[in-house]
């Protein structure tokens, strides 16, 4: 099964964040079909966590199901660590997305990879 198209996935991920009360932006729209997606979760205590692709030695099984999964990438970081991390991925692939959370307990309902 391909995978969801990155545009699908950002707008029904954003819809199920609503529907849960986790404040969440579209912060920056990427390749509708297949841009990477990166989540940047603000805790407003002055730290915050990136999320991004999981690589794909780490996706056992996930492809069949079209599924998408994330890896931290930073966590309990500086807000200002994160925008850093995110300049130099837009440099490397301008079609990326970037959703942003604001969330005091971290939450982003992302499926992880193990």
């Amino acid at each position: 099964m391909p995978r969801l198209r990155s545009d699908f996935w950002v707008s029904a991920h954003l819809r199920r964040l609503n529907d849960r009360a986790i404040p969440a932006v579209l912060r920056r729209r990427g390749a509708a079909e297949a841009g990477a997606i990166f989540v940047k979760v603000d805790r407003l205590d002055g730290t915050a966590d990136l999320y991004g692709p999981a690589p794909q030695a780490l996706m056992a099984g996930a492809d069949d199901l079209g599924e998408r999964r994330f890896v931290p990438l930073l966590r309990g970081v500086m807000p200002l660590d994160v925008e850093e991390k995110l300049g130099r991925e837009m440099r490397f692939d301008t079609d990326l997305w970037i959703l942003e959370i604001d969330d005091r307990e971290g939450r982003h309902d992302l499926d992880l990879a193990e």
